[in-house]
């Protein structure tokens, strides 16, 4: 099966790649038609548990393979991943100030500019926002394996662990979209459509990010820091706020203790798997 994997076209294994991670977020989203609540404690987990894998992917997955591939190209290596992690954020930054939308979850503050459209659209167009960098993240780390001199089997393997950590945290962050709108008085069929359709970008912005990349080697180091950057901005700047609001006595660390699981199991899957 591996064989066979490796054996297609790197923008193909990056579109299969994120296939996946869009199709765990459909699923995430299918938990609508079993659960009508969720308790906050729960999704305070959730998040902490998504901020904990986007951290880990972003230095162990992302920040690390810039630096090395930078170093090989002779160019300084804290400038070039400096550069590609302050646009990743910058880039975040003004998608949140232009792109109209409101925060999943259960503060719903509207950011962008004005727009009448609908709650379901601009909860849609939130998590869409900050799926663009893992899918991009996976698609840049399957193109960067046309570059690979050592083994390439253990960089695929990276490659997929990065994949399947990114899958991991978009199944609750499915769930975390779906069940709130059908808490809201949405049906539950609207509810997991709106939920799973919000996963959707990741397998255009993985194809896209492998494409760039394969064309283009001198940006890798850049592109894979930009995805970093924008991982990071997400998770700084709605997950774990969002993670920390109204926490109840005894449920103060449950986002801590997500954030610390979902880094380790992160960090497992990408060192074991390259």
């Amino acid at each position: 099966m591996l064989n066979w994997f490796m054996g297609l076209d790197l923008w193909v294994q990056a579109l299969y790649a994120t296939l996946f991670t869009y199709s765990v977020t459909a699923i995430g989203a299918s938990l609508v038609f079993f659960f009508k609540h969720v308790n906050r404690n729960v999704f305070n987990l959730i998040l902490g548990f998504a901020s904990g894998v986007m951290i880990a992917a972003s230095f162990w997955s992302l920040l690390a393979p810039a630096i090395d591939l930078a170093d090989e190209q002779g160019v300084i290596s804290w400038l070039v991943v400096a550069i590609g992690f302050a646009l990743g954020g910058l880039f975040l930054y003004i998608a949140d100030k232009l792109v109209p939308h409101m925060h999943f979850g259960f503060n719903h503050d509207k950011e962008g500019l004005p727009t009448k459209l609908k709650r379901n659209i601009l909860l849609v167009f939130a998590v869409t926002l900050h799926n663009i960098p893992e899918g991009l993240a996976v698609g840049v780390a399957f193109g960067a394996l046309k570059y690979v001199t050592g083994d390439i089997t253990s960089a695929t393997l990276g490659a997929i662990g990065l994949a399947i950590g990114i899958g991991l945290q978009n199944f609750p962050e499915g769930a975390a979209v779906s069940i709130p709108l059908r808490q809201e008085g949405m049906s539950m069929s609207k509810a997991f459509f709106w939920g799973q359709s919000s996963g959707f970008v990741e397998p255009i912005a993985g194809v896209l990010g492998a494409l760039l990349v394969l064309q283009m080697r001198a940006i890798l180091p850049y592109a894979l820091a930009f995805a970093a950057g924008a991982m990071i901005y997400v998770v700084v700047e709605e997950l774990i706020p969002e993670a920390q609001q109204k926490q109840t006595p005894k449920g103060a660390h449950y986002a801590t203790f997500g954030v610390m699981v979902g880094f380790i199991i992160m960090m497992i899957l990408d060192v074991a798997l390259s």
